[in-house]
């Protein structure tokens, strides 16, 4: 196989019909926060939902969606534990992207994360983006059925019982 036949395979069957190009980096550009000016907005103007791992800063705009992490040294005094922290939820902002309101999601992570495990980091990533809204919400149906409308008559007469006394 050449090369360019390699890059394309899809590494496995959960990859299949993802077509991953080399030098391909994960997100966009244009699917992320990186200016300074552009976290001071969303600091200043954007609305704040927090846990006790994160906080979540969102600034509705007409923008598809993009991400800025904040992940500092007080978080995880090594590289490579905050890399985890980011890596882990940009691959869920990734996977959530195409169900989240158009605008600007920044992302503060505090010292109780370094603790976390992924799966605990993806799931209060999801609990914040469903409190601020910013994912649509999932209708649960029930499993009894609507009940049916009984039709209102206008010629029956209507009963009124005066509190105290009783019907007949």
């Amino acid at each position: 196989m050449t090369q360019d036949a390699l890059n394309l395979t899809p590494v496995s069957t959960q990859d299949a019909g993802v077509i991953a190009f080399a030098g391909s980096r994960g997100l966009p550009p244009q699917a992320r926060v990186r200016a300074k000016a552009e976290f001071t907005q969303v600091f200043e103007t954007g609305k704040r939902v927090a846990e006790p791992l994160m906080a979540l800063h969102w600034l509705h705009d007409t923008h598809a969606p993009r991400i800025g992490l904040a992940v500092s040294r007080k978080v995880d005094p090594n590289a490579v534990g905050r890399n985890r922290i980011k890596r882990v939820l940009r691959d869920a902002f990734r996977h959530l992207r195409p169900q989240l309101r158009p605008g600007a999601y920044v992302i503060v992570v505090r010292a109780a994360a370094r603790q976390a495990d992924n799966v605990a980091l993806r799931d209060c990533f999801n609990r914040l983006l469903k409190r601020a809204c910013a994912l649509p919400q999932i209708q649960v149906r029930g499993t009894m059925p609507p009940a049916p409308s009984l039709p209102q008559d206008a010629s029956a007469p209507t009963m009124a019982v005066e509190p105290g006394k009783p019907v007949q």
